[in-house]
């Protein structure tokens, strides 16, 4: 498949994965902004511009991952030490995003998207230009507290509904849930649990981070 096909057919699915994963845990800055815009001139307008400042950031991101993962499969296509070793990739995955997941970044874009109300005041204004930054800076919060674990989504497969399933659950709850910001830290050590035992006993999990 010529590479431009397969970046079209990418960028189709990433949108997919956009409203599927990152969309729910938005949804609380989504449904205040919606509302504090409606009495604005051209409402539908400023609310769309909104939720494409927010899906620009996340599409920018998608490009950079398929960039990487294209270069990680050819990579591996040259190295036959790592191609017999797929799971590796996996392994290092979780291990950067359990990693993660103790960071000041992590922490700090976690609080914000967990504060929308606070978040909106602070940064609302009237326009479209104003709704488009106000998305843009929410995605830009949004990124930074998940592309880790995004990043999973490509080591798995982008197609694995069972890890899209199991990310977007922990995404929303660390975002909504009344204990996300303490979870965060215990989600981390589960992830570098799982590392471990990816990168030290592959054989228990032949399946997990099969060649996709």
């Amino acid at each position: 498949m010529p590479w431009w096909a397969a970046l079209a057919l990418f960028l189709v699915g990433w949108q997919v994965m956009i409203a599927a994963m990152m969309l729910p845990s938005s949804l609380p800055l989504i449904h205040l902004f919606k509302r504090a815009a409606a009495a604005q001139p051209h409402a539908e307008r400023v609310k769309a511009a909104f939720l494409v400042g927010y899906v620009v950031v996340w599409t920018g991101f998608g490009l950079l991952a398929f960039g990487g993962d294209v270069s990680v499969h050819a990579t591996v296509d040259r190295w036959p030490w790592l191609a017999a070793r797929p799971w590796l990739i996996g392994g290092l995955t979780l291990l950067l995003a359990g990693g993660f997941q103790f960071s000041a970044l992590k922490d700090q874009c976690l609080s914000e998207c967990r504060h929308p109300a606070a978040y909106l005041t602070r940064y609302y204004q009237r326009g479209v230009g104003a709704a488009f930054r106000l998305g843009r800076g929410h995605g830009l919060f949004c990124l930074g507290c998940c592309w880790a674990l995004m990043l999973v989504s490509f080591a798995a497969g982008i197609a694995n509904l069972a890890w899209m399933a199991l990310l977007t659950l922990v995404m929303v709850y660390e975002k909504t849930g009344r204990g996300g910001a303490r979870a965060a830290k215990p989600i981390g050590g589960g992830f570098l649990a799982l590392a471990g035992l990816v990168l030290l006993h592959p054989g228990w999990m032949p399946a997990l981070f099969a060649a996709h």
